[in-house]
């Protein structure tokens, strides 16, 4: 998972883990030329030297993982003392009232003034705008797919989105000249249904009961871990069923023969692996597979285990196509190229689809109902209060064109 924040983010912690960061790439480099130094001479490379060159690339992975812990910290918004002689909104002081101790009259009195939807027929009530907010800010800080996809607000529970299946007619003519009549693009109806996604935090009433406790912070920082990690998962390898629908699920085919619907992918040649010589050719193939309109804000997308092999790569001048970032929040870049990480991809294997690119804020859209809905459960797991949380989320490829698989196939 890559952060990407905003110049100014780092504190003295986050600082020092960048710099050790660095500093064991500096390293890594290091080993990792006399590994090829050693192929170049001998054809094989000692197995002291291999196992140095893997355990600094694992350390560099878990130095990420340190590095990205620090910023999802940093991020969250601050924990503390709820304010006192602060007027609190009606919805809020409602929402208050509901969580630590159960009094729903609050919500009856708003839902008498037609300022709220209450109960759904499955029970449970909106939360305030603030913890919703506070939810989703975080969730667009924890999912990597949430950061790089479009992402629409809507109040149904289903989005209809029209494409064009066979492009736009167009052409020129004179300031004089008749226009000829144009053929009809053809429209297709794509929808993005949302499903319902949930988690139940659990805590005592005692906790409930201490007033010095930010009740709102309490909710979003349990649920939002949970809401990121299953949404995350869902927009990469979910099959549409109860779930948002991930851009691994639809048709792959060879991308010279690929039609509307289909992600087209370019094969390294190899099962489960890279061609034996000049393995990058294929991501620069991966590369100019999407059209040039999608490749200025194009990305790569993998899991951290194939980073780490990708960081062993080298072009023909001898330097490496993986890049860190220099600065903390930043993505890592490859040929030149935005890295996000994303664990959800799997791992190189025969066949698999380990690697994206392309353009993802063109290629993949997310929706978000408006509203998320919690039901307070004091029964069924004595003596902890139970808090069912549900926010409804759809995702699908809205272009298909704008995505492009390597398969590590041999063809």
């Amino acid at each position: 998972m890559t952060l990407e924040t905003k110049a100014g983010f780092e504190t003295a912690d986050i600082k020092q883990a960048m710099s050790e960061f660095l500093g064991a790439f500096e390293e890594f480099k290091s080993a990792n030329d006399g590994r090829l130094a050693e192929l170049e001479k001998r054809s094989t490379a000692d197995v002291l030297t291999e196992e140095k060159v893997d355990r600094i690339n694992a350390a560099l992975d878990t130095q990420k993982t340190a590095i990205d812990n620090l910023l999802v910290a940093k991020s969250r918004p601050m924990r503390g003392v709820s304010a006192t002689g602060v007027q609190q909104t009606e919805q809020k002081s409602a929402f208050e009232k509901y969580v630590r101790g159960g009094d729903v009259s609050g919500y009856q009195n708003l839902e008498a003034k037609s300022l709220l939807a209450g109960s759904d027929p499955d029970g449970g009530y909106l939360v305030p705008q603030e913890t919703e907010g506070m939810i989703n800010s975080s969730l667009a800080h924890v999912s990597p797919i949430r950061q790089i996809a479009s992402v629409r607000q809507i109040g149904s529970n289903t989005y209809r989105k029209p494409v064009s299946v066979t492009g736009t007619a167009a052409g020129w003519v004179g300031e004089t000249d008749a226009r000829p009549e144009i053929g009809s693009p053809t429209l297709s109806a794509v929808d993005f249904p949302t499903m319902e996604l949930y988690a139940m935090p659990a805590t005592t009433q005692t906790l409930l009961d201490d007033s010095i406790v930010n009740i709102e912070q309490w909710i979003s920082d349990e649920v939002q871990i949970e809401f990121a990690a299953q949404e995350s998962a869902a927009f990469v390898n979910g099959d549409g069923v109860n779930k948002p629908k991930g851009f691994l699920s639809y048709p792959v085919v060879d991308n010279d023969t690929r039609s509307f619907g289909q992600i087209g992918s370019i094969a390294t040649g190899v099962d489960g692996d890279f061609a034996s010589t000049n393995p990058a050719d294929t991501l620069i193939d991966l590369i100019y597979a999407p059209k040039q309109a999608y490749r200025s804000n194009a990305r790569f997308v993998m899991n951290r285990s194939v980073v780490g092999q990708l960081r062993k790569f080298k072009d023909s001048e001898g330097n490496y196509l993986w890049q860190p970032a220099t600065q903390a929040g930043a993505p890592s870049t490859l040929l030149g190229y935005n890295v996000t990480e994303s664990e959800d991809m799997p791992d190189i294997a025969a066949g698999s689809h380990s690697i994206a690119f392309g353009d993802f804020e063109r290629g993949y859209l997310i929706v978000d109902r408006v509203g998320i809905r919690i039901l307070r459960d004091p029964f069924s797991a004595k003596p902890y209060v139970l808090f069912y949380t549900t926010k409804r989320v759809g995702g699908g490829v809205q272009d298909h064109d704008a995505i492009k698989l390597l398969s590590f196939s041999a063809s």
